[in-house]
């Protein structure tokens, strides 16, 4: 075997086509134009981080990849675009040379997978793999866990994400409509944005991601401008009734952002899956909750909101996923009578201290 750095076209396709190799059509979740972007160094992120990808080589298969992501100032190396044949020698010999890069690099810890950034991709998924990937999942083969585990990584983080059964008019949470009603009667608005205001509320979004988010593990700032690159394109693929903003003295203090499941061809778009994409956003089978965050001086505010999403699912009938809610974190809880079923998550971490 041969472990060699990514540098040239040629490296960067095979790269690129090691995911085709192993997932099938419906269940690959990677943009193969984001990691072209991330590897030439033309991603609206670049500037935060640099990243070094490899490929393990058989002769001339491609077994196996890694990319390993530093920032300045951070003696963390995270290791992510983590792909592997179900070969222990191979992982292990993958994984040797991930710890190598790190510690030429001065690493003390490498923390994974993390595709480059908080706001790519991270997370390993452990379970439920009999259910088809959602948007914005991090999705990827059922024996990696164990790779990870039998390579010296232990687990830093857990995560899950909830399915939510489909509710109808009849359903009752007088818990959460109380909890409402409260929040309106002191003068709080919680709306649906209108698509000409996406930009200013995507500017609010920001302002509160920035300050709710900071505590979270590999949490990185960025510019209001990269971040509006980033998510000015949700525009397009969002319902904006599903979405909900949460005004106090017309000030924005909460948000909760919503997709339709489009499963994985928003990150394989061609003309047959833009036609797909524009049906599923017409006509939705399920929604998956993204992101969440309410203002700490505006404590209770959360259920307020998530009510006012259960009004939007009990009119249209359908099924649901809250999206990967850290450990410990509220949004775990929120309706845990409705839930029907639960993926879980892990960030791993292995010490170099200690080698």
């Amino acid at each position: 075997m041969e472990c060699v750095k990514v540098n040239g076209d040629k490296y960067i396709e095979d790269f690129v086509k090691l995911p085709k190799k192993l997932y099938s059509a419906s269940d690959n979740m990677e943009s193969p134009d984001t990691v072209r972007q991330l590897l030439k160094g033309e991603h609206p992120l670049s500037e935060y981080f640099r990243i070094e990808a490899y490929l393990i080589y058989d002769g001339s298969n491609v077994n196996g990849r890694f990319a390993i992501t530093t920032y300045p100032d951070d003696d963390t190396a995270y290791l992510g675009f983590f792909e592997c044949i179900d070969d222990n020698d191979t992982a292990a010999f993958l994984f040797d040379n991930a710890k190598k890069v790190s510690k030429e690099k001065n690493c003390s810890v490498i923390t994974g997978p993390v595709d480059a950034s908080f706001w790519i991709k991270y997370r390993l998924k452990i379970n439920n793999f009999a259910m088809p990937p959602y948007t914005g999942e991090p999705y990827n083969k059922d024996y990696y866990y164990d790779l990870f585990l039998a390579n010296g990584y232990a687990v830093k983080e857990h995560y899950t994400s909830n399915l939510y059964r489909a509710i109808n008019e009849d359903y009752v949470n007088e818990k959460y409509e109380t909890r409402y009603k409260q929040f309106l009667d002191q003068g709080y608005r919680i709306e649906s944005p209108k698509p000409e205001d996406y930009e200013k509320i995507l500017e609010d979004v920001y302002r509160l991601i920035t300050d709710l988010y900071s505590d979270f593990p590999i949490f990185k700032n960025l510019s209001w401008e990269a971040f509006r690159e980033m998510f000015m394109s949700y525009k397009t693929i969002m319902n904006m009734s599903m979405t909900k903003i949460a005004y106090f003295h017309d000030t924005v203090v909460g948000f909760y952002i919503s997709l339709p499941d489009y499963g994985n061809r928003v990150y394989h778009l061609n003309p047959v899956n833009i036609l797909k994409v524009l049906n599923t956003k017409k006509h939705p089978k399920r929604y998956v909750m993204l992101y969440m965050g309410v203002d700490a001086q505006h404590r209770g505010l959360g259920k307020a909101i998530v009510y006012s999403i259960m009004k939007e699912l009990e009119q249209n009938k359908l099924p649901s996923i809250g999206a990967l809610a850290r450990d410990g974190k509220v949004t775990q809880t929120y309706a845990s009578e409705d839930i029907t079923s639960i993926y879980e998550y892990v960030l791993m971490e292995h010490p170099l201290t200690e080698d």
